[in-house]
C-alpha cells in the first residue's frame, strides 16, 4: 500500500521482522478463547483465540493485545488499529497466525457494533 491507498508504512521491510521479533520476545497469553463471551458484551463470540503478549504495555496498561489464527503464532500476518467509544481508547492487535479469511473475520468483528471501529494492515505478501 501507499500513502495513495489512505495508508503508508515506513520500511516494512523492517516493520513486519521487528514485529515477529517483538512477538518471539514474549508468551502469547490466551485469555479469551476461540467462541468465549466478550465480557462487557455477552452476545458478542470471539471467532479466534484472543490474549496479549506477556511481558508487554498497551495504551490500556494491559498486555499488547494478539489475535491467533490457525497458522504459525510466531509470524505476524497483519495489525488491526481499532477506537472503542464507550472506552474511550485506541489499540493496536497484532494478528498471529492468521490466514486472510481469518483476518477479514476479525476486521468484521471490530466493526460490528456502533462504539468500536478497527482498520486491518495486512501483511505485504513476500515480507
Amino acid at each position: 500500500m501507499s500513502a495513495a491507498d489512505g495508508f503508508a508504512l515506513d520500511r516494512p521491510e523492517r516493520f513486519w521482522p521487528f514485529a515477529d521479533r517483538f512477538v518471539a520476545a514474549s508468551r502469547v497469553v490466551i485469555d479469551r478463547p476461540r467462541g468465549s463471551a466478550h465480557p462487557r458484551f455477552p452476545q458478542i463470540l470471539y471467532p479466534f483465540d484472543y490474549g496479549y503478549l506477556d511481558g508487554t504495555t498497551a495504551i490500556d496498561g494491559g498486555g499488547v493485545d494478539v489475535w491467533c489464527g490457525s497458522g504459525d503464532r510466531a509470524r505476524v500476518g497483519g495489525v488491526l488499529a481499532s477506537l472503542d467509544l464507550t472506552r474511550r481508547d485506541g489499540e493496536l492487535k497484532l494478528l498471529l497466525g492468521c490466514s486472510p479469511a481469518e483476518m477479514e473475520a476479525i476486521r468484521l468483528f471490530h466493526n460490528q457494533a456502533d462504539w468500536v471501529a478497527g482498520a486491518l494492515i495486512p501483511r505485504p505478501e513476500g515480507l
